[in-house]
């Protein structure tokens, strides 16, 4: 297998710790988003949405989505178990991803696309000439702060997000919450819940990955 892969995004970083849990070592190829690699014609061969990462099989087949790169490698390395141990909480840790993912990353990307001159022509992942708008800046900040607000109070409830133990869940909260830190947004000192939570993750070697 190799892992297309882009170091400092939060997306590919999510695959690559989910691949340290698991204990599988595959090799890496960096994908220069910056520079708007991940849209060039040999890049759109392997993922035709210029979305990073892909994930290459050894028969050469490609999976490009992490939810589904991570399905792939839990069924072919179930343990130890990260997508839930019976029916009830696999769908909590794909709820609860599916929070981190679609109120957390996608509202810190709406601030880190629409104000870095870098992505002024592409303010949405993977496409070209599709301009910034620096007026969705501030509407990402409320995002985030409400993304806050409601792990929190998920925190509250439970050690982890989906359940007493860190699973893909955790995962991308993680990546979330390390991706709005470098983008100047991280978490609110009144949030200790999450503060622990986040310490626990961090404390994980594969949160190095």
């Amino acid at each position: 297998m190799k892992l297309y892969d882009c170091q400092f995004a939060p997306n590919p970083r999510r695959a690559r710790v989910f691949l340290k849990e698991k204990g599988l070592d595959i090799p890496f190829q960096e994908i220069d988003i910056m520079g708007g690699e991940n849209l060039k014609d040999d890049y759109l061969k392997i993922n035709s949405t210029g979305l990073v990462p892909a994930l290459e099989l050894d028969d050469g087949n490609i999976i490009c989505e992490v939810p589904a790169m991570c399905r792939y490698l839990e069924a072919q390395h179930p343990e130890p178990n990260l997508l839930g141990k019976d029916a009830y909480e696999t769908a909590l840790v794909e709820q609860w991803e599916r929070f981190a993912e679609m109120n957390g990353m996608q509202a810190v990307g709406e601030v880190f696309r629409n104000q870095l001159p870098a992505f002024a022509s592409r303010g949405l992942p993977g496409m070209s000439d599709i301009g910034a708008v620096p007026a969705l800046v501030e509407r990402g900040k409320n995002r985030v702060a409400a993304f806050y607000s409601k792990l929190e109070q998920r925190l509250t409830e439970s050690e982890y997000l989906a359940s007493d133990r860190y699973t893909l869940a955790d995962i991308t909260a993680m990546c979330v919450v390390d991706f709005a830190t470098f983008a100047e947004m991280g978490i609110p000192e009144a949030n200790t819940k999450t503060q622990k939570w986040h310490a626990a993750c961090q404390a994980r070697p594969s949160a190095q990955a």
